[in-house]
């Protein structure tokens, strides 16, 4: 791996992309340190360590890298482009016309993209709006200090719109990294924003209680949760393909054996994402209710993080979303109809509706297999932590999915690329 790795750099055109990549990744740092104009970075840095910030706000936290509790100009991280990009996909099934843009190509795709970025503007004025919201209201509340002193409606409204831009650069730089870097933007900046949290979590840890022994847990956990996720990732159940000889003018074309390879995780961690979302707004909610009340009680009571019944519905709509995500990515009769189109056909299954619904059978029980499995790596970060009073949730099974997940999803594109000129690549 370091001889690939050298071979790497040596190779003009890829250092050129791992070195940018590298640059957009340090800018995307920088910005979180940059505060949101008007912000008291005294008053925040004072409170941050001492408020309660809620599972909702640490998810989003964690993605930023630390900058949301800072009220700084990148506070929003990526989350609103995922959120938008995921919207997008999931109108394909409720607006025939997203999905007609869809099978236009290249001049569709770019529409698309279009709506998703006015999508991400605008979630990113609301969220921030929140954000600034909370913070004013609860977030520094119980250590008697403003973040904006002296806060007026122009002061809010100028602190909105530079996190709003902010999340407008993110997007712009994510989308750069995509063209021009290694690897998908998206996934490379909320790889970033983890790692960045990442040592500060361990420090955390060792200087709590637990010590270094509870340190080493952590690590250890990382570690096998790392195999686990390895190993699932690169599974995949290979359907036969065969495709009939067909002959064009003087040539002929077809007649060959392939596969059709389905992972065993089609949905990859977006379930977990929708999950740990839905869930964790009802706590947010529960946040601008009276204390006293009924109903904000029995939120925190069964709702809250590493409750019986907070991980029981966690993991029923982990399961849920799995085959909700994996029913809209993998179309079973587009697949059967492109197949068609070129002439081929699956060995003892006939073209058409009957190859659809036998890749419809095969991909359920495969998604059964996927979903259980993002369950019990997502849960058992989070109840074993839960118990020995470690992070409170913030980090789990969630964040370790996205580091090994992108980790090895990167190292097989640099790995693609070096095939290409016929390096040994990292995987061999």
């Amino acid at each position: 791996m370091i001889k690939a790795f050298a071979a790497a750099f040596r190779t003009p055109d890829l250092r050129r992309k791992l070195l940018f990549t590298m640059f957009i990744m340090v800018i995307y740092r920088l910005g979180t340190y940059i505060p949101a104009p008007f912000v008291s970075i005294k008053n925040v840095r004072e409170c941050m360590a001492q408020s309660g910030t809620g599972d909702f706000l640490s998810m989003i936290n964690l993605f930023s890298g630390g900058a949301m509790l800072q009220l700084s100009v990148f506070s929003l991280g990526i989350m609103p482009y995922i959120t938008a990009s995921i919207i997008v996909q999931l109108m394909r099934v409720v607006i025939p016309r997203f999905e007609e843009l869809h099978k236009e190509g290249q001049s569709g795709t770019a529409k698309l993209t279009e709506y998703t970025r006015y999508l991400t503007i605008g979630l990113g004025v609301l969220q921030s709006s929140v954000i600034i919201s909370v913070a004013n209201s609860k977030l520094f509340q119980q250590c008697q200090v403003d973040p904006i002193p002296g806060a007026n409606p122009m002061k809010i409204l100028l602190a909105v719109l530079a996190m709003t831009a902010g999340t407008g650069l993110i997007m712009w730089l994510a989308e750069l990294i995509t063209e021009r870097g290694v690897g998908n933007g998206m996934s490379i900046l909320i790889f970033t924003g983890i790692c960045a949290n990442f040592p500060t979590m361990l420090i955390n840890v060792i200087r709590s209680d637990k010590g270094v022994m509870g340190a080493l847990l952590v690590v250890a956990m990382f570690l096998v949760i790392t195999v686990v996720v390895v190993f699932v990732e690169q599974s995949q159940r290979r359907i036969p393909v065969q495709y009939a000889k067909r002959v064009i003018g003087r040539r002929t074309y077809g007649g060959s054996t392939t596969y059709l390879p389905i992972k065993i995780n089609m949905a990859n961690v977006i379930p977990v994402i929708f999950a740990s979302s839905i869930l964790t707004l009802p706590t947010m909610v529960a946040q601008f209710g009276d204390p006293s009340s009924v109903w904000v009680g029995w939120i925190h009571r069964y709702l809250s993080s590493g409750s019986i019944g907070y991980l029981a519905l966690y993991a029923l709509l982990i399961i849920f979303f799995a085959f909700f995500y994996t029913s809209i990515t993998f179309n079973t009769e587009e697949v059967a109809d492109n197949m068609k189109r070129y002439g081929g056909f699956i060995p003892g299954i006939r073209a058409g509706k009957p190859t659809a619904d036998y890749l419809k059978y095969v991909s359920s029980r495969i998604t059964w297999v996927g979903a259980l499995y993002l369950a019990i790596v997502a849960l058992t970060p989070t109840i074993m932590f839960s118990q020995m009073g470690i992070f409170g949730g913030s980090f789990g099974g969630t964040s370790i999915m996205i580091l090994v997940g992108v980790g090895l999803q990167t190292v097989k594109d640099i790995d693609a690329q070096l095939q290409q000129r016929h390096y040994d690549g990292f995987l061999r």
